[in-house]
C-alpha cells in the first residue's frame, strides 16, 4: 500500500460543530431570538444548510432571505473554525515520514476553501478536492480519486482515508479502495471502544474518538 492519507475536513480535522455553536449564539443575539430561538437552531436537524435558512427564516419570520442568510453563514464560517496545533502537527509529521497527505470533503466551495485557508490545513497537506468545486460529493469515489492526484498518487494504489462520516467517508472510502479510519469524536473514545469489536468486519477497519489517534495506525507505530 503507498503511502497516501487522506481526511475529511469538517469535525474530522476541525470542530465544525463549535463553530456552528459560535455561529449560531451571535445570529441569536443579532436577531433577539433569545435563549429559546438559539436552542431551537441549535437542535435543528438539517444536513443541508440552504435548506437550514429556509427553515430558519420561515420560523422566525426574518425579512432577510434565505439565500442571503445562507451567503452571511458561508462568509461568517471561516472566521470562526479552528484547526488544532496538534492536528496541523500531526499532518506535519505524516509528511515529514514521506506520507502524501489530502483533504477530501462536500461542501460549497467558498465556505470549504475558506476553512482551509483560515484554519491553515490549505498549506498543511499536498492537496485536496472539494465537492463544490469538482462537482461530485462523497461518497462518491471520484472524489477520492481526485484528491489523491492532486497530491501526486493514484487511488488504485491503496491508502487511508480517516472521517467521521460513515457514509461519506468509509463507504466512500472502502468503495475506493482504501483502508478506513472512523472518527466518532467521543470523550474518551468510550464510543470507539465500544463498536470497535462490532465494526472490525463490517465498515471501517478502526475506531478513534480523537483524529489524533489516527496517527498511530496510519504510520503503523
Amino acid at each position: 500500500m503507498q503511502r497516501l492519507a487522506l481526511f475529511d475536513m469538517d469535525n474530522t480535522l476541525i470542530d465544525l460543530d463549535g463553530a456552528f455553536g459560535a455561529w449560531a449564539a451571535e445570529f441569536a443575539a443579532a436577531h433577539d431570538l433569545g435563549a429559546d430561538g438559539l436552542r431551537w437552531i441549535l437542535d435543528l436537524d438539517i444536513p443541508h444548510r440552504d435548506l437550514m435558512f429556509r427553515w430558519i427564516r420561515y420560523h422566525f419570520d426574518l425579512r432577510a432571505s434565505a439565500d442571503d442568510l445562507w451567503a452571511a453563514y458561508r462568509a461568517r464560517m471561516p472566521q470562526l473554525v479552528e484547526c488544532r496545533p496538534e492536528v496541523l502537527a500531526m499532518l506535519a509529521r505524516l509528511r515529514s515520514r514521506g506520507w502524501k497527505v489530502g483533504i477530501v470533503t462536500n461542501g460549497t466551495a467558498d465556505n470549504q476553501l475558506g476553512k482551509l485557508k483560515a484554519t491553515g490545513l490549505a498549506a498543511a497537506v499536498d492537496g485536496y478536492a472539494l465537492s463544490g468545486i469538482e462537482g461530485i460529493r462523497k461518497p462518491d469515489v471520484a472524489l477520492f480519486a481526485i484528491a489523491a492526484t492532486r497530491c501526486g498518487a493514484s487511488i488504485a494504489e491503496g491508502g487511508w482515508m480517516v472521517g467521521d462520516n460513515l457514509t461519506a467517508d468509509i463507504e466512500g472510502g472502502r468503495a475506493a479502495g482504501l483502508r478506513t479510519i472512523w472518527v466518532t469524536r467521543e470523550p474518551g473514545g468510550s464510543l470507539a471502544d465500544s463498536l470497535a469489536d462490532s465494526l472490525a468486519d463490517s465498515l471501517a477497519d478502526h475506531v478513534v474518538g480523537d483524529v489524533l489517534d489516527a496517527e498511530a495506525l496510519i504510520s503503523g507505530d
